[in-house]
């Protein structure tokens, strides 16, 4: 019993599949050749219901009753009323309204002829296509016009058929016809919404997800941008240094040697660990490399051991509980301060003194960075770099502000404040 259950189920799943490629096929013609299907409704309607009346001409169907209260029209007259009532058909999609109206119209012509035909048939199927295609504000008036003519075909039948039973058999075909026509347009309208909402939603996504490489990808610059320029900058300021001590302290040529060699040491592992933030999970996760942990706030020190290395005496202080920071606020910390460094390196050369101080009070978290100013040519930059910009970005995160500009006393000065009230999941 089990494996003929099985297979009636896979039978009729295989029957559903066609049943939905057929009409998926049917929508594509339609769509492609929409007066193919309104041509053979209208052929179907001539032969199941305008062929029979013509071909029994002369034998008249129906009670001895009805038949005597009913006229025959003559062949002409009957061919001019099947066309009156089928042919409307073929606009029945395209002008609903005007189809429904103009078989209606024949409708009540030959019923007060006192004449029937089967092709009364095509009243109901253009009130089945108003209320699929029409306009919902015109249902009214065509039930009532529907109501009216129903009631003119069981008043010339009463003397056969019951009027409340010819009533209720004719308003409830022309309700069904409108019921049927309303839910297929309602269903219609519901999978087009589906559509769309899908259609929407896949937008959605694909703007998440540009917006989140646009993202990752400015904050991997930023990351680049302060890794490269900081250590580039030490880099031709320890250059500079060793060849100008070549000649005159070989010893001190051969240690800024060294520390270039350990600064492109720091700066290569730094960009090994931004770029493998890039890379996917591999499917071996343990044959990746191995990243050291982000920089925070301790490993200032060695930052400002580096930039002294390079020239520039560097007065650093802390105030407060750094170790309760949060690891991302002490990224942020290092990052600005770094680049803070690197411009006062670049811009004020290697004879300036620069104070650092780093202060935790309450729930802020300031930083300042002031130079003593260029010896020679050099002078802070008068616009904002992408340095400025990525510090303000940075400070941005944690709801802080940065200010730089000339320090009264010279130099150049920047004072960052980070808020470190926690914010929920946001940060």
């Amino acid at each position: 019993m089990a494996s003929v259950s099985i297979d009636d189920s896979g039978g009729m799943g295989r029957l559903v599949a066609r049943l939905n490629r057929g009409g998926q096929r049917l929508r594509q013609a339609d769509r492609a050749h929409p007066w193919v299907l309104d041509i053979l409704v209208v052929v179907v309607a001539v032969v199941m219901f305008c062929l029979p009346d013509l071909l029994n001409e002369g034998e008249a169907d129906g009670p001895p009753r009805l038949r005597l209260m009913l006229t025959e029209p003559p062949l002409a007259a009957t061919l001019a009323l099947q066309a009156g009532l089928v042919l409307p058909l073929l606009w029945r999609r395209r002008k609903p309204l005007v189809a429904f109206g103009a078989i209606a119209a024949v409708f009540l012509l030959q019923w007060s002829l006192g004449a029937v035909l089967r092709a009364d048939i095509a009243l109901f199927i253009a009130l089945y296509s108003l209320a699929l295609h029409g306009r919902l504000r015109q249902l009214p008036w065509a039930g009532a016009v529907m109501a009216g003519a129903m009631v003119l075909v069981a008043l010339r039948v009463s003397h056969a058929v019951s009027v409340w039973d010819a009533l209720f058999f004719l308003l409830g075909t022309a309700t069904a016809a409108l019921a049927l026509g309303l839910v297929i347009r309602f269903r219609r309208a519901q999978l087009a919404g589906l559509r769309e909402r899908a259609a929407q939603l896949e937008i959605e996504r694909d703007q998440r997800s540009r917006l989140a490489t646009a993202t990752e990808r400015a904050r991997v610059a930023r990351e680049m941008h302060d890794i490269v320029g900081h250590n580039l900058a030490v880099i031709v300021s320890l250059a500079d240094a060793g060849a100008y001590a070549t000649d005159t302290a070989p010893e001190r040529g051969k240690e800024a040697l060294n520390l270039i060699g350990d600064t492109g040491r720091q700066a290569l592992g730094e960009l090994r660990r931004v770029l493998g933030v890039l890379r996917e999970a591999a499917d071996n996760p343990s044959s990746g490399p191995l990243l050291s942990p982000q920089p925070g706030i301790m490993d200032i020190d060695m930052l400002c051991a580096g930039v002294r290395a390079a020239g520039p005496e560097v007065v650093y202080r802390t105030v407060g509980d750094m170790d309760t920071l949060d690891k991302g606020v002490q990224l942020a910390a290092y990052r600005i301060v770094q680049e803070a460094l690197t411009n006062a390196l670049k811009h004020a050369g290697a004879d300036t003194r620069v104070s650092l101080s780093i202060v935790v009070e309450d729930t802020r978290l300031e930083i300042r960075v002031q130079d003593t100013g260029p010896s020679g040519p050099n002078k802070p930059p008068n616009e904002e770099g992408h340095g400025l910009v990525g510090m303000r970005e940075r400070a941005a995160l944690y709801g802080g502000t940065v200010s730089a500009g000339p320090a009264a006393g010279g130099g150049w000065s920047v004072q960052v404040t980070l808020d470190l009230t926690p914010q929920g999941g946001d940060r």
